[in-house]
């Protein structure tokens, strides 16, 4: 019964989005040359299947990749920062500056650097915009553990290694999760940046490019939901994977 619930809500939702959106613009007359209806979409879809499925699969695992790369990077330099509070101090004003400028100025500049290197150009900004967020909480739940169980641990000879994997790397777990549902997102925005920036003919925000320049709506918002439903295909992926690795850290709600 909870299961359904969880498949049910969430697809009711997405239903009445789209029956509110196609009210608005009905009710408003608007043309699909300005703006684009549910309604227009398949047809959209259809038309262009082939390039969807293509340029879809280019977006996707770039973005995967890079997505795995700050994973890496960012658990890493999350444990350096976390356990050493001279290295926290002295990372955390270079990552929060560079957080702080706007990845839409990097990208032009990484296009420039690596000239005709289209997929490593894509990843690495996927890898960019995605990682400090799971560095911040891996530091987060490392630098809150508990002095009592490290000292009990080690009085029982147990090394740091065995300290960080029987109970460091399980409490920050809830944290890592957290981040990486943010992550996900992140990481589709910098590949489509790139793709959109850097004029490669691949992705689908080339083909959201293409759209723009030909005034196709329905094809730009085509592509937008496709982003979308893969975004939220690699949400729930990361959900399954926080409910095998910390659902013990899940709470039930009265």
């Amino acid at each position: 019964m909870m299961t359904l619930k969880k498949i049910a809500v969430p697809v009711a939702a997405l239903i009445l989005f789209g029956l509110f959106w196609e009210f608005l613009v009905w009710v408003n007359g608007w043309p699909n040359y300005k703006m684009a209806s549910p309604s227009d979409l398949w047809p959209a879809f259809w038309k262009f299947r082939w390039l969807f499925l293509d340029y879809g699969w280019d977006t996707l695992w770039r973005t995967v990749a890079g997505l795995l790369i700050a994973v890496v990077v960012g658990v890493l330099l999350g444990m350096v920062m976390g356990f050493s509070r001279t290295m926290r101090d002295a990372l955390y004003p270079l990552l929060v500056g560079f957080n702080a400028i706007p990845k839409a100025t990097v990208v032009p500049i990484i296009a420039l650097m690596f000239v005709g290197q289209h997929d490593m150009n894509t990843i690495l900004i996927a890898f960019l915009i995605s990682f400090f967020p799971i560095a911040v909480s891996v530091s987060i739940g490392l630098s809150t553990l508990e002095p009592e169980y490290r000292d009990i641990l080690a009085a029982l000879g147990a090394s740091k290694l065995t300290i960080f994997w029987k109970i460091a790397l399980p409490k920050t777990l809830p944290e890592f999760f957290g981040a990486l549902k943010v992550a996900v997102t992140l990481a589709f925005i910098g590949t489509n940046l790139m793709e959109i920036v850097e004029p490669h003919g691949r992705g689908l925000g080339h083909l959201f490019d293409s759209g723009k320049i030909s005034a196709d709506y329905p094809l730009m918002f085509a592509v937008l939901i496709a982003l979308a439903v893969m975004g939220i295909l690699l949400y729930y992926i990361v959900v399954a994977l926080e409910h095998v690795f910390a659902g013990w850290a899940e709470r039930t709600p009265q």
